[in-house]
């Protein structure tokens, strides 16, 4: 009688078949051929779609991406192998010393299994206030004077634009809370209305992007997660413009051969039916 119990692998396994893929004379072609280069597109797609899937609260799902992101780090260490630059096993090694090291009050001796008094609950403060003086220590650990200089230029611009804030703000150039934000978005407004009035397309881009950074300043300020609210807006956008789709199909028209007019009137009749509450 042939057994239907199904083999549970483990993450031995993975790594196994992923040498596999990549033997020269019995892998994948597909996968023998990549480099650390051409994979980095997979790689954001997959974290791209674990982040959607969370987003829709779509956990029948979540567990399959994030076994493809897992991939993406095992391909990564077995090309490093290849290289001998290093291996899995050194990516947990360096990867678990360091949240050791970061987290002294949870590791008090600085050893795995060592714990701090039952019941004695850390100041917040004092453990973000330890968390970047160890982050910053690492910094200079690796030769990163400049205290800007390893904030990676691949970042989403508007990821970026925080992680700059956040980073100078450490280290005391911040404005003291959210209300001369306020005045400065109010500035670089005026700003970009004026470099309009001169028809400078430079001018215009430059204080556009001014504008776009104090307003991720401003997010920032209140706890905002300027991603998730850009992406909701983005949301908001499209369903919208889906539900102007289906009114226009179901009255008969031809959605494209609207006016802006009519096109605007459906636009205001999908976010009045919003607003009305449902009986």
């Amino acid at each position: 009688m042939v057994s239907t119990e199904r083999t549970v692998y483990t993450l031995e396994n993975l790594i196994y078949l992923m040498a596999r893929l990549r033997n020269p004379g019995t892998g994948c072609p597909w996968d023998i051929k990549q480099d650390f280069q051409s994979i980095v597109p997979h790689t954001l797609e997959e974290t791209y779609e674990v982040i959607d899937a969370i987003e829709r609260g779509d956990f029948s799902h979540l567990c399959e991406e994030l076994g493809d992101l897992l991939f993406q780090v095992v391909f990564y260490s077995q090309m490093a192998k290849e290289q001998d630059l290093f291996d899995f096993q050194e990516i947990i090694d360096v990867l678990t010393a360091k949240l050791i090291r970061r987290h002294p009050h949870v590791f008090p001796d600085g050893t795995l299994y060592s714990e701090r008094q039952s019941g004695f609950v850390p100041d917040q403060a004092a453990i973000r206030s330890t968390w970047e003086k160890l982050k910053a220590k690492d910094r200079l650990d690796k030769g990163a004077l400049e205290r800007l200089s390893d904030i990676p230029l691949a970042l989403p611009a508007l990821s970026r634009a925080v992680k700059l804030q956040k980073r100078a703000a450490n280290h005391g150039f911040d404005w003291p809370d959210y209300r001369p934000v306020l005045e400065k978005i109010d500035e670089e407004l005026a700003e970009l209305r004026e470099a309009i009035e001169l028809n400078n397309a430079k001018h215009i881009e430059e204080e556009l992007g001014d504008l776009i950074f104090a307003c991720a300043n401003f997010g920032r300020h209140r706890g905002i997660d300027l991603e998730a609210c850009l992406r909701g807006a983005n949301l908001k956008f499209s369903t919208r413009f889906r539900a102007m789709e289906v009114i226009a199909d179901n009255k008969g028209l031809d959605f494209e051969e609207l006016s802006l007019e009519e096109k605007n009137d459906l636009w205001l009749q999908v976010k009045n039916m919003e607003n009305t509450p449902a009986s």
